[in-house]
């Protein structure tokens, strides 16, 4: 077995890619770049390509040395042709990795979703070593989530299962990304919190996160951290609504499917201990009295690496 792999995160405001050690999950070294999705596919294409190449040449690797290059993606994948179908988030619509990599680099190429890639990340390696029945969520530009059974990835029919954050929460709700209505990534994503906050100073609400904005950048989970220390009732009044939100989408996930574990990780979670916290005790209270006693809930332990660590294993479809 070859020992080092390239693993892709490829999220809505970066790009992670890493050189990680198979044998122990350990990142050897990694690049990070904006997605600037406004650029377009080639552009995210452009990005990956420099990035592997700056990995390969650091470590003094040649690509004979690499199993398999893993790419984790926000939305409706197509694993088989390493398509991605659709990424309201990212912009991107039918983009094959695999077509456009592949004159560039001759390793085998996979693709997942980005929250499945840290699911396998944190079963192999992190918060759910051990766990072979667990849901995995992720908060940041979107809602993301994993279903794990049996120690195996349920992908459903069409390989979209586990889309929490588009479980509808509001019929005649808030336009989600994704093009429907009243989705609970409309709610509860750093996203919504973010317009929900920029919405209310726009009418004349006061808030200290306005010390910490800069023009024309978008309020990232460590403002909003900020904030909340400094006890800002605007946004503290619009993380809990969030949290009050995802709740109840966790409630439902706790009812229906009865996991042993959830593991929540993404910048939201990793920086906001309040949303975390006041999410997981909203998340009992709402949930039916015995599996809500039984559920275990954990932080993702592998914090950004998680889904490159992933991505690095997807070869292995056995998963």
């Amino acid at each position: 077995m070859k020992k080092y792999a390239i693993g892709i995160d490829l999220g809505g405001t970066k790009i992670l890619t890493a050189l990680v050690d198979r044998q122990t999950g350990e990142v050897v070294d990694y690049v990070k770049k904006k997605t600037k999705k406004e650029k377009g596919a080639d552009n995210i294409i452009r990005k990956i390509t420099e990035s592997i190449n700056e990995l390969l040449d650091n470590n003094n690797l040649k690509q004979e040395e690499i199993s398999s290059i893993g790419i984790g993606a926000a939305g409706q994948n197509d694993r088989e042709k390493c398509n991605l179908i659709a990424a309201p988030n990212l912009d991107c619509y039918n983009l094959n990795f695999r077509e456009k990599l592949s004159p560039n680099f001759n390793i085998p190429i996979f693709l997942g979703n980005d929250v499945e890639i840290a699911a396998i990340g944190e079963m192999k390696f992190g918060a759910a070593k051990g766990y072979d029945d667990f849901v995995c969520i992720f908060v940041g530009t979107g809602v993301g989530s994993t279903i794990v059974k049996d120690g195996k990835i349920i992908t459903g029919a069409t390989g979209t299962a586990g889309e929490i954050g588009h479980v509808i929460v509001d019929l005649n709700g808030r336009q989600c990304a994704c093009g429907a209505h009243g989705c609970l990534e409309a709610y509860a994503s750093r996203s919504a919190i973010e317009k929900r906050i920029e919405g209310a100073l726009k009418k004349g609400r006061k808030s200290c996160i306005l010390e910490y904005l800069e023009p024309g950048k978008a309020i990232t989970s460590s403002m909003i951290h900020k904030s909340i220390e400094r006890g800002d009732e605007l946004v503290t009044q619009c993380v809990t609504e969030a949290s009050e939100y995802l709740s109840g989408g966790i409630a439902s996930i706790i009812n229906f499917i009865n996991p042993k574990l959830i593991v929540l990780g993404g910048g939201l979670i990793d920086a906001v201990d309040f949303f975390y916290q006041h999410t997981i005790k909203k998340a009992r209270s709402k949930s039916l009295p015995v599996p809500a006693e039984k559920i275990e809930f954990k932080k993702a332990a592998l914090g950004d690496f998680s889904g490159v660590i992933g991505a690095a294993f997807l070869e292995d479809r056995k998963i």
